[in-house]
């Protein structure tokens, strides 16, 4: 077991949301901008014929030139990290063998922890410069506001905010999904419950003087449900609760970065630096996997708003047998490499 993950408590499966994605219906995932625009969008995906594809350039909003709490957001650049969990290699070796890849540390180090677990005051191995990632299972939303687990989450700031350093909480990822406890469409009160959960998590940690953390709040980049109030800004906490906006999105079906990601970064870059906080392609043989890489670099060179990304670099995921890993073939290594070492990525 690798020393980053948290002790006996929590498979992949119910951990990602990708596996809730896997387990329905492509029909029922559509953008939100195809959603409301085309219902039938995503039946036919646009994809990258060569590496050279190029997406069009975005004509979006102006986006922030500061924020993101203690882990500021830096303009023009994007600190690149991963999720890492490789098959017979603890979380140090795996970082060591990516700096072997890649010539560089990974920026940010994403880890996942359930709801009960002790979350770390620090991450094994993690390289100086790095910046912790944790993504917190969250709980029933009755249980949060009835104050049952208040001691509980003051320790857990507590913890977080004992090594000083700034740390990014990515808390009940994926809300608009219906695939975890603490989706808004499990839960009365949906996503207005959602948000006072979130708020009072907030308040707990202020009071702790957990001054080190920067809120990370990720929806999925299309809701499960099209019920009123599942929609993704249904669940925004408010400005001054979220310091960056985050969005898991993977290239399952052919999507491209512009279905993905356009109407959230759309929507929330204006106010909030943007994180692809998780992401991932599919293989489908010949340069597929790193054509979507380069695409993907060439997306987010082209939207200023985008501070961070964090790959789902992994061949451990149970039940599921796509290989999400950035070295599946030497193609794909080496759009990653490249993207990894652009100036867009030196943040």
């Amino acid at each position: 077991m690798s020393a980053h993950r948290a002790p006996g408590k929590l498979t992949r499966r119910r951990l990602l949301g990708i596996a809730g994605l896997a387990a329905v219906p492509a029909a029922t995932f559509v953008g939100l901008q195809a959603r409301e625009k085309n219902p039938a969008a995503q039946a036919t995906p646009r994809t990258p014929s060569s590496a050279s594809a190029k997406p069009s350039v975005s004509t979006g909003p102006k986006v922030v030139t500061k924020g993101g709490g203690p882990v500021p957001f830096k303009p023009g650049k994007a600190m690149l990290g991963a999720y890492l969990d490789l098959e017979g290699k603890t979380l140090t070796q795996s970082l060591a063998l990516r700096r072997q890849q890649l010539g560089r540390d990974e920026r940010i180090v994403h880890v996942f922890y359930g709801w009960t677990d002790t979350l770390p005051r620090s991450i094994v191995g993690l390289p100086a410069k790095a910046i912790p990632m944790v993504s917190w299972r969250g709980a029933k939303y009755a249980d949060i506001l009835s104050g049952k687990y208040d001691a509980m989450i003051a320790r857990a700031a507590r913890r977080l905010s004992a090594s000083r350093k700034p740390t990014l909480l990515r808390w009940a990822w994926e809300m608009n999904g219906d695939w975890y406890v603490w989706s808004g469409v499990k839960n009365d009160g949906g996503s207005e419950a959602f948000i006072k959960c979130w708020q009072r998590l907030h308040r707990i940690f202020g009071d702790e003087g957990a001054d080190n953390v920067s809120w990370v709040w990720s929806p999925n980049w299309s809701s499960a449900s099209p019920q009123t109030g599942n929609d993704v800004p249904g669940y925004y906490p408010g400005d001054k609760y979220v310091d960056w906006v985050g969005m898991s999105g993977y290239n399952l079906r052919r999507e491209t970065p512009e279905t993905l990601y356009d109407a959230i970064y759309n929507k929330y870059s204006p106010t909030k630096p943007i994180m692809i906080s998780e992401v991932g392609s599919v293989d489908r043989g010949g340069r597929t996997k790193g054509d979507w890489i380069t695409t993907f670099a060439q997306w987010v060179d082209e939207r200023p708003g985008v501070g961070a990304v964090t790959w789902f670099d992994t061949d451990t995921h149970p039940g599921y047998a796509e290989k999400w890993r950035i070295d599946t073939d030497p193609a794909s290594l080496t759009a990653y490499k490249a993207m990894a070492n652009s100036p867009r990525f030196s943040g």
